[in-house]
């Protein structure tokens, strides 16, 4: 098997690399480096089953043979990448898919979506299944990414129905562990940098607000099982096990054993006030659901934040 993964050497993409390089598959990593680094990949860039080629895929790209899969996962994906670049989002969102879909009909490749349950914007049911249609705000400052995704979901589709195209998608709930970036702004990093330093633990708006936090490792086994199977619509890829930012700030706070104060900020526009996957689907179709719990995972990720800081 040869598979491309864009976005590869990201957070998702990078464990994602090394899951396939286990399944023998020869691997293609395309990445233009804007959110992720070399460092996610430093173990497997010597392998020769794999490759990797910085580039853009917002940008036309070809390859020399050909392709069996592509998970296309590349784009800006925390509130502070996507907010510092916002067209780029889009554009990845926008033409990155049209492009990687036209490699993957040139080639009849199979092409799995990462897509995010941000589809859902502030949603108005909890827990959110896939028939739900969302409660997004197009002109928000979160809109670049939600609508990005969206219209992706919506590409991938029209390529499925017009052209026979092997069609996956993933929505891709809050993923927790080793190699996120500590300024990516997202509540996982923010809140062990700052109790592993002893700074204030800054929760926004009362948080109240719910979240539900997915293991790497369960991820990546969730990925490649919608890629394996014969479903061409939305799946939610997500831990069920739900909390709200305060207790989970909470939780930060013992498991480093941090004398961290915890301190409030106002709550960002369009911040969903919960976030939690309905998984029926998943566990139906794919025979998946999450087998690491949140204090298991915190471990290995406190651990990994423990050696960057």
């Amino acid at each position: 098997m040869k598979t491309v993964v864009t976005g590869g050497a990201g957070f998702i993409g990078s464990h994602l690399c090394e899951y396939l390089l286990k399944k023998s598959h020869e691997v293609i990593c395309v990445d233009n480096l804007l959110t992720g680094r070399k460092e996610n990949i430093k173990d497997v860039l010597k392998k020769k089953e794999f490759e990797f080629i910085e580039h853009d895929v917002t940008k036309p790209i070809t390859f020399n043979d050909e392709i069996d899969w592509i998970f296309h996962l590349a784009s800006p994906a925390s509130p502070v990448d996507y907010h510092a670049h916002p067209i780029h989002t889009l554009k990845v969102g926008a033409l990155g898919t049209y492009n990687m879909l036209g490699v993957a009909k040139k080639y009849n490749s199979r092409f799995l979506l990462a897509s995010t349950s941000e589809v859902y914007g502030d949603p108005e049911i909890n827990p959110q299944n896939e028939e739900y249609w969302g409660h997004v705000n197009t002109i928000g400052p979160r809109g670049v990414y939600d609508e990005a995704k969206r219209f992706a979901e919506a590409i991938t589709m029209a390529y499925h129905r017009k052209h026979g195209l092997e069609t996956r998608i993933a929505r891709i709930f809050n993923t927790f562990g080793p190699r996120m970036r500590l300024d990516d702004g997202r509540a996982v990093p923010n809140f062990i940098d700052q109790a592993l330093r002893g700074k204030p633990i800054t929760v926004y708006g009362d948080g109240t607000q719910t979240r539900s936090f997915c293991y790497i490792t369960d991820q990546i086994t969730g990925l490649y099982k919608l890629m394996l199977s014969d479903h061409p619509f939305p799946i939610n890829i997500g831990n069920t096990a739900e909390l709200t930012i305060l207790e989970f700030a909470k939780t930060i706070k013992k498991r480093c054993s941090s004398k961290s104060e915890i301190t409030y900020q106002p709550l960002p526009v369009d911040d969903p006030k919960q976030r939690r996957p309905d998984i029926t689907k998943a566990k139906e179709v794919l025979g998946w659901e999450p087998k690491v719990g949140l204090n298991e995972g915190l471990e290995k990720t406190i651990k990994y934040f423990k050696k960057k800081i």
